[in-house]
Order: structure tokens, then sequence, then C-alpha cells
């Protein structure tokens, strides 16, 4: 009598501990799923162009006031030659006002140094010429073996290397994927792949489902831009265009967590007014799309 009670006890003592470790572990499931939806979430999108393209013309410290100031922490930083001087105060500054570096326009010898000085990672974002001969294939490895020295620099300082799209060619996914795979298979370039700009892609509205799969696997980060058929207009706020509830929702059916990136690109305008109406957008097209838990970071 006294064994079957030890061994009753026994049983709901290890079915007790596996309800506790199922639960634990239904936890740790449910966990990851939330984070994994986390880059919709107002702090964690990247500013994309609001350097040059500021019409207040905001120094380093000003434009990290002005990120914090809108609930952001990523910066994906685009420079002309004025800026120059001021590459390390902008490091500093974002640092000081807990901001990512996340990203640097093109290369500059000058930032070079100051990447082991502080510390930073970013990606670094390029275009890519267009081979003007050859066969498809010819083209490929001729673009991407341009890129070499840049493949080899990146990878010494161990960041990301992003082919950015700007129209033509070298801006259609599919050659941007075969570019990347080249890199990958002939040239250790693991770290190399994709920044995908929706205000760069209107010739792609019909076909974008298509096109982001394709993309997905090599994307470093993707631009979102209000969208209407022909590009009119090209910037857009997020939310003003015709397809953007449409198109935003495809993303986050996609099973996409990577980074998430929303534009200044208006000159005329304030960087914070610009930012700002692209969050707005951005939280109503959430709300339309049923992703509540990300519009209220908005």
């Amino acid at each position: 009598m006294r064994r079957r009670i030890i061994s009753e006890v026994c049983c709901v003592l290890t079915l007790v501990g596996l309800i506790g470790v199922s639960s634990g572990v239904l936890s740790v499931v449910a966990d990851e799923k939330k984070a994994e939806q986390t880059n919709f979430h107002r702090d964690q999108l990247v500013a994309w162009c609001i350097v040059p393209f500021d019409a207040k013309q905001r120094g380093p410290e000003a434009r990290a006031i002005m990120v914090r100031g809108l609930g952001m922490t990523r910066v994906a930083y685009d420079w002309r030659d004025v800026h120059v001087p001021t590459f390390e105060d902008e490091i500093l500054q974002y640092k000081k006002h807990e901001i990512e570096f996340f990203a640097f326009w093109g290369w500059h010898d000058a930032f070079e140094p100051l990447i082991a000085k502080h510390g930073i990672h970013p990606q670094i974002w390029i275009m890519f010429g267009a081979p003007q001969e050859g066969t498809e294939e010819e083209k490929i490895k001729a673009a991407a073996e341009s890129l070499l020295p840049l493949v080899e620099k990146t990878r010494k300082y161990n960041l990301k290397l992003a082919l950015y799209n700007h129209g033509g060619w070298s801006g259609e996914p599919k050659n941007m994927v075969a570019v990347c795979d080249y890199l990958r298979k002939n040239h250790k370039g693991d770290h190399v792949g994709i920044v995908y700009n929706l205000h760069h892609g209107h010739e792609h509205i019909a076909d974008f489902a298509e096109q982001l799969a394709l993309l997905q696997p090599y994307l470093l980060c993707l631009n979102l831009n209000g969208m209407n058929d022909n590009a009119q207009p090209k910037i857009l706020p997020i939310g003003q265009g015709q397809h953007d509830v449409e198109m935003i929702g495809m993303i986050r059916k996609s099973g996409y967590t990577g980074p998430i990136g929303i534009i200044d690109h208006r000159e005329q305008l304030d960087a914070e007014e610009s930012l700002q109406q692209n969050l707005t957008g951005m939280k109503q097209v959430l709300e339309k799309i049923g992703d509540k838990e990300s519009a209220q970071t908005y």
C-alpha cells in the first residue's frame, strides 16, 4: 500500500514537472514569437535620408535630439561632402542619445578609422554598376567583382554590405540576388545582402509578393514608402498611397522580421515633419492590417 502511494505521488510530481516544463517551453516559444514581431514597433524603425534632405539642415546634436524626440532609436546615415568633417561628432551624438548608427551610405576613407575607434558596426549601403556588354551571366560576374574591394573591407571590419536598389538593371531584384549569390559562393561574401527601397520599386507593385519572396533571404533592411501607380508622386508618406495597406500587409504576412526603414527624402520639408507623417501613416496602416500590438507603440 505504501509503495503504491509513493508511486502515485511520484507520478503526480512527474506530471506537474512535465506541465511546468511544457509551460516553460510554450512560454519561450510565445516569447520568441512575440520578439519576432517587433520590427514594426516604433523604436525599431530606421530613419533614412534625414541628413542632406532635411530643410532645417540640422547638425549632429540637433538631429540626434530630433530622432529621439520621435521615439526612434536607429539611423541610416546619408551624407554629402559638407558632412565629412562631422562624421565623428555624428557617431558621438548617437552614442550620447542612445541611437544606433545603423547604416552608412556608400564609403568614405574618413569614416574608416572611426569604425574601430568607436566600436560601431553599421551596415554599408552601396549601389553597384550595370555592365553594358556580355551575357547575363557575364554581367552578373562583372558587377559582383567590381564590388570586391568593398566586400573585403567590410569583412575586415565585420560589417554587413547591403546592395542598394536605385532603379535600372542593378536595381532589379533578380540581378541583386544573383550578385549576392555570386559573392557568397565565390568570394566568402556571406555578409553581403540587400537593402530594398519601395520608392525605387514602383515597377514591381503588381508582382510585389513574388519579388519580396525572392529578396527575403537576402534582406538586411526594407525601406517603406507610400505607393501609388507610376510613382505619382515618387516620394509619398506611408498611408497616403493606394497600395500601402496591401503591400505592408504582404510584408507582415511574409514572415520578414528584419529591419524596417522610413524615409524623409523631401528636401523641402523639415525632416521631423516628414518622419512624423510616416509614423502617423504607419500607425493607421498597422491598425488596418490588424497589427494592434505594433500600432500601440506609436
